[in-house]
């Protein structure tokens, strides 16, 4: 199941081939591939070298370890992830190591480290849905997470696939039309609100 986007601008093709499923192929997520995509995320840049995110995983073959990081998700999360192979929690460490300041860049590098996971991912055949509606104090409780960390995202891992058992609607959201703002609205020069001019649709920079 591929839903290339339709891009504006040449991107590499695991860039052009992500995207979010709702349904997952009932096919088992191998521990290498898994063990991969973490290994990803733990190359990725941060700042100070902090390395401030934590995930917590599961796996549907471990069915009681599966349910309960299931329960962390929001209900309607959890009508289209109960199909995922792989769920995990996204945690960051809020204060940086080195002198306990606040680190205000702590939920970008999680999201850095999870883009790294997502794009090793696409280079094995596998998506990635990320959420955020999930229950943190919950998953604090359920996990014995300490203070100072933040539970901040889910993600749901597998390989694409529709179960039988997929609630319609999130069918239907999957075979949707993907749109995307233009680069005009994203990305400015001089001012705000001022286009950046490499960003009109379908120009291609040479220099």
């Amino acid at each position: 199941m591929s839903r290339l986007a339709n891009t504006d601008h040449p991107i590499h093709e695991i860039l052009a081939q992500r995207w979010s499923p709702y349904g997952f192929a009932e096919t088992t997520v191998s521990r290498e591939d898994l063990a991969s995509l973490f290994e990803a995320a733990r190359w990725s840049a941060s700042s100070y070298n902090e390395q401030p995110w934590r995930y917590i995983v599961a796996t549907r073959d471990e069915a009681d370890a599966f349910k309960r990081l299931l329960s962390c998700l929001v209900d309607t999360n959890q009508a289209w992830a109960r199909f995922a192979p792989v769920l995990a929690l996204g945690i960051v460490r809020e204060a940086f190591s080195r002198n306990g300041a606040p680190n205000r860049v702590a939920l970008h590098d999680l999201g850095a480290a999870s883009a790294s996971l997502t794009f090793e991912a696409g280079a094995r055949g596998l998506l990635v849905h990320q959420m955020g509606g999930i229950h943190p104090d919950k998953a604090r409780a359920l996990y014995g997470i300490p203070g100072g960390f933040a539970v901040v995202t889910a993600l749901a891992i597998g390989y694409p696939g529709i179960p039988p058992n997929l609630p319609e609607e999130y069918r239907q959201r999957d075979i949707a039309t993907r749109e995307r703002k233009p680069l005009r609205e994203l990305v400015f020069a001089q001012r705000w609100g001022n286009s950046w001019n490499g960003a009109a649709a379908g120009e291609v920079r040479t220099d």
